[in-house]
């Protein structure tokens, strides 16, 4: 574990385009816009960017309903533009990785206007047809099969009924899908992340769903034949084996209904890098935000990803409330220094969702400003996912410096004092805060690939350990508004520790006190594993 690896060692820096930054004045982000912003991610210090879809697409779901798998979408910019990108991204020591969107392709997809053309029609085994549904139901609502009258079947779709799945069975698909890959392979992607990978393949039979209990219709059934079929595993290992013909390729899968044990199970040599187990995403209404329960969190996934299966940390993305949005109350962004912490020194790849490093709350929208698809269909009880994918506040000037026309959501009120340049010259803020632990995450290998050792530590701390040869790393969480004692352990004098990091005035007195909501990170050569010990035998 003492290999540099990028992409388990580094911190990967989600970009949604459209949102990012705007470059030539029409309100919607692109690539020339991210170009104009790689010292900004390079100062930051992250290893990789990973994008959003950027292909053409009709927009049913805002790019993740891909028109063309090959090809930029126009709003974006052009494959001469990607080139450049993955240049200058390379030049700055960065990795790029696309998003894949492989379960489905939008209506307007080439091969499915083929397939709906006719019964007879060469591909119209490609996607999954049917003379009479079954009781399949899709995420955004509604039944999982659209009546199609021209051929009189019905075609399946998990998602919006403009998202039709593809049929992986089919060998010819199987090699269509994976030469996309080969494409962008040989334009110098570093990885890719597979979006909802495991529903790649359905149960050939069709057979029904058994019911359970739930409060959507989708939610009422176990899915047992539309997800995780075994049919996944050896395509993994097909697609591993590609990967590894390129020097350092990875890939990460966006595992549905995610557990940690079902994410491990897609990882491996011969399978995935990574699969995300979104541990610490659950919304607080549900999940209230407390030591205990991050830590019930953590050591649930370090039972599962065992061995040389890697964790990945999420706590925020596209589809997902903003993590200041979460547990924030107000402007006030402590609860979200010790949200970074965790990101960034627990064990595991960190994923950074863009602006999450200068806190961007949601923006509150009117229904009328309402844009996500499911967020139309199930207001008020859901407001869709626009809130987290409002455009970057860069500045205090006109639309915070990320176009010069209105942009294509709202931006955030809040901007004039959330922005990148205000952070950039305070020392205290969550920005620079962020840049600090992802530099002391660079230089102590404890950090990157060390074991967790979680300690006792009083309510509403958490307290643990980051150990590999030689070294020691503690971090120390104070979720209060009150001081709190730490007990000294065997060993944990003063004496043997440096502080490396501290939001407040950490002293070190004897007593050990944190300060309220004060994060300290401590390293010590003193508590180091004995010689002998295998790290990679550990968690």
């Amino acid at each position: 574990m003492e290999e540099y690896l990028w992409w388990r060692d580094g911190v990967i820096y989600q970009i949604y385009p459209r949102s990012f930054m705007d470059s030539n004045g029409d309100g919607l982000g692109d690539l020339e816009g991210i170009l104009s912003r790689l010292d900004y991610l390079a100062e930051l210090g992250v290893d990789a960017l990973w994008l959003s879809p950027i292909y053409p697409s009709p927009d049913a779901d805002f790019g993740y309903d891909v028109a063309d798998h090959t090809a930029i979408d126009p709003r974006f910019g052009t494959l001469a533009d990607f080139d450049r990108l993955v240049a200058e991204t390379h030049q700055r020591g960065m990795r790029l990785i696309l998003d894949m969107v492989m379960n489905h392709t939008s209506d307007q997809h080439p091969w499915f206007r083929e397939s709906r053309s006719g019964r007879e029609n060469p591909k119209r085994d490609w996607y999954l047809w049917r003379d009479r549904p079954n009781n399949w139901e899709a995420v955004f609502g509604g039944r999982a099969w659209e009546y199609d009258p021209a051929t009189r079947q019905y075609y399946y779709h998990m998602f919006l009924q403009e998202q039709p799945d593809i049929n992986w069975h089919n060998p010819e698909v199987r090699k269509a899908q994976l030469d996309v890959f080969r494409f962008w392979l040989e334009r110098g992607v570093d990885g890719f992340r597979l979006d909802v990978f495991n529903l790649y393949f359905k149960d050939a039979d069709f057979r029904d769903n058994p019911p359970r209990f739930g409060l959507r219709s989708f939610d009422r059934q176990k899915h047992v034949y539309d997800c995780d079929r075994p049919e996944m595993l050896p395509l993994l290992q097909e697609l591993r084996a590609l990967l590894d013909a390129y020097p350092e390729r990875f890939a990460v899968g966006e595992t549905f209904i995610s557990t940690p044990e079902r994410a491990a199970a897609y990882v491996g040599d011969r399978a995935l890098h990574a699969a995300f187990s979104f541990d610490f995403t659950a919304l607080e209404v549900f999940f209230p935000w407390n030591p205990a329960w991050v830590r019930k969190q953590v050591e649930r996934r370090e039972a599962a990803f065992t061995g040389n299966r890697w964790p990945t940390t999420v706590l925020a993305n596209h589809d997902l409330p903003r993590t200041a949005s979460r547990y924030c109350r107000g402007e006030d962004d402590a609860q979200a220094k010790l949200a970074m912490a965790l990101l960034l020194t627990l064990r595991g790849t960190p994923f950074l969702y863009y602006g999450e490093e200068i806190g961007m709350r949601n923006v509150p929208l009117r229904r009328k400003e309402i844009l996500d698809p499911p967020g139309k269909r199930r207001w008020p009880f859901y407001k869709g996912r626009d809130g987290c994918r409002a455009p970057m506040q860069w500045d205090n000037s006109a639309y915070a410096g990320f176009s010069t026309v209105r942009p294509w959501l709202p931006i955030h009120a809040d901007y004039p004092e959330r922005n990148v340049a205000t952070q950039s010259g305070d020392a205290d803020s969550l920005l620079n805060f962020t840049r600090k632990l992802i530099a002391l995450r660079k230089e102590m290998p404890a950090l990157r690939s060390g074991e967790f050792i979680p300690l006792s530590s009083p309510p509403g701390t958490f307290v643990y350990r980051r150990q590999s040869f030689g070294q020691t790393v503690q971090v120390m969480l104070n979720f209060t508004r009150n001081p709190i004692q730490i007990p000294l352990d065997a060993g944990a004098e003063l004496k043997n520790w440096t502080l490396l990091l501290s939001t407040g005035s950490w002293e070190g007195s004897p007593a050990w006190i944190l300060k309220p909501h004060e994060i300290v990170v401590l390293s010590s050569t003193q508590q180091a594993l004995p010689a002998s010990a295998n790290p990679q035998e550990k968690r």
